[in-house]
C-alpha cells in the first residue's frame, strides 16, 4: 500500500450530530471564549480544539503582509520553531494558508500535491521525523498589515485531512476568531481575571454590558463617551440602540442568542461594522457572559453579553479615498471592499449590511472587474498595498 492511500484510509471520526457531541462542542466553545479574557488558557483551549478537529498539535500563527516568516502566538504538539530556511522553500504554496477567506478551512494538499509536499526538505527534515503529514488551517483575523490563522497538524495516525476535519474546523473557526478579536483589545494576567469588570473599565475600546433584550446594564468610560456622542450607538429607554436600523437588528439578534448559550451565538456579531455620520468606521464584537470565567460578570451584572466597540484599524486614513479614486469605485463598492477586509466574507458582510448575499456578490463581482482581481484574498492584498509599504 502506498503512502497516500494508506493515509487516506484512516477512518473518519464520529460526526458532530448527537446531543453528546453538541454538548462537547458547546463546552469547547466556552473554553475558547474564556481564553479571550485570560491568555493563559489558550494552550489548554488549543489542545482541546486540536483533538476536536483531529490532530496532534495546533497553534495560532501570525504573519505580516509581505513577510516570509511566521510567528506562533500560542502552540503545542510540534517542534518549534519551524526552520525558516526550510519553510521558505515551500513559501509560495504555504502562503495560501494566509490568503484564504475568513474561517474557510484550507489543507496543505489544497495548495500543493501531497506527492510534492513529501519531496520537500521541510517535510523530510522537520515534519516526517515528528510523524506529521498535513496541516489544516483557517484565517481568524486579518488587517491591512497582518493575518492570523489557526492551524492543526495532522499526524500519520490521523491521516490526511478529510471531510470530518474540515467540518469540525468550520464549526470552531468562527469562535476562535471572535476570541482572537476580543483578546486583541486587552490582556489579563491570572490575577486580573478576578477583577474582570474593573479591568474592562480601563479599556480604550468602548465596552457595554447588556442583557438578552439589549437592556444597557453597564458601560465603561470609553463606552459612555460613545453614548454621549449619540452617533453610532445611544441609550434609548435604557436599551442599547444602534443608529443604523439594520445594525440594530443584528445586535438584538446577537444579544438574544448570547443569552441562550455560548454555542447559540454562532457566527452572529463576530465583526459588525458601524459607520458614524462623519464617515468614521467602527467595528463591534460581542462576547457571551453566560458561562466559564466570564460568568462572574454575567451573574454580578445580570448581563448576557459584553459588546466591544473600537475604531476600524485601516493603517492609513487616506487609503479608502485613494483606493476609491484609483479604481473609480462607487461609495457602496468602497464600503463593501473595506468590509471584506474588516468583517469577512460575503455572507458576513451581507448580514452586517442587512442585505441579501446576492447583493454583496454583485458588488464583489464589480470590484473584481474594476480592480482586475479574481479572489477576495486579492482584494485584501490590494487594500493592504495602500496601507503599508510591506506589501509586495
Amino acid at each position: 500500500m502506498n503512502t497516500v492511500s494508506h493515509l487516506r484510509s484512516v477512518p473518519e471520526r464520529t460526526a458532530t450530530g448527537t446531543p453528546h457531541d453538541q454538548q462537547h462542542l458547546s463546552d469547547l466553545i466556552g473554553i475558547v471564549y474564556d481564553a479571550a479574557i485570560d491568555p493563559s488558557l489558550w494552550e489548554s483551549a488549543i489542545v482541546k480544539v486540536a483533538d476536536f478537529v483531529g490532530g496532534c498539535g495546533a497553534a495560532l500563527f501570525c504573519k505580516d503582509v509581505g513577510a516570509q516568516h511566521v510567528m506562533s502566538l500560542h502552540a503545542f504538539g510540534y517542534q518549534r520553531p519551524v526552520p525558516i530556511a526550510l519553510f521558505q522553500q515551500i513559501y509560495p504554496a504555504a502562503e495560501g494558508h494566509f490568503l484564504g477567506d475568513l474561517e474557510v478551512p484550507i489543507a496543505s494538499t489544497d495548495l500543493m500535491p501531497f506527492t510534492d509536499l513529501i519531496q520537500s526538505e521541510l517535510y523530510r527534515q522537520w515534519a516526517k521525523p515528528q510523524g506529521l503529514v498535513e496541516f489544516l488551517s483557517a484565517v481568524v483575523d486579518r488587517t491591512t498589515i497582518s493575518t492570523a490563522i489557526f492551524g492543526v497538524f495532522r499526524h500519520q495516525r490521523n491521516g490526511l485531512v478529510d471531510d470530518q476535519a474540515r467540518r469540525h474546523m468550520r464549526l470552531i473557526a468562527p469562535h476562535i476568531r471572535r476570541a482572537v478579536l476580543i483578546g486583541k483589545m486587552f490582556e489579563f494576567t491570572a490575577a486580573e481575571v478576578a477583577t474582570f469588570i474593573d479591568t474592562l473599565d480601563g479599556l480604550a475600546a468602548g465596552m457595554f454590558l447588556v442583557d438578552a433584550t439589549a437592556r444597557l446594564i453597564h458601560a465603561n468610560a470609553a463606552g459612555n463617551a460613545i453614548l454621549g456622542a449619540s452617533d453610532i450607538l445611544s441609550s434609548v429607554g435604557g436599551r442599547l440602540v444602534a443608529s443604523d436600523a439594520q445594525v440594530d437588528r443584528t445586535l438584538r439578534e446577537v444579544f438574544a442568542a448570547a443569552g441562550q448559550s455560548d454555542a447559540a451565538l454562532g457566527v452572529k456579531g463576530i465583526a459588525v461594522p458601524l459607520i458614524g455620520k462623519n464617515g468614521e468606521r467602527y467595528i463591534a464584537h460581542a462576547l457571551p457572559l453566560t458561562s466559564g470565567a466570564r460568568r462572574r460578570a454575567g451573574v454580578v451584572y445580570t448581563a448576557a453579553a459584553a459588546l466591544f466597540v473600537r475604531q476600524a484599524t485601516l493603517a492609513v486614513s487616506s487609503a479608502p479615498q485613494a483606493i476609491g479614486s484609483a479604481f473609480r469605485l462607487t461609495p457602496t463598492e468602497l464600503r463593501v471592499l473595506l468590509a471584506i477586509v474588516e468583517v469577512g466574507g460575503i455572507p458576513e458582510v451581507a448580514t452586517a449590511f442587512g442585505v441579501a448575499d446576492t447583493t454583496i456578490r454583485t458588488h464583489v463581482s464589480r470590484l473584481f472587474e474594476k480592480t482586475g482581481t479574481s479572489r477576495q484574498a486579492d482584494l485584501v492584498k490590494l487594500v493592504a498595498g495602500y496601507a503599508t509599504p510591506l506589501a509586495d
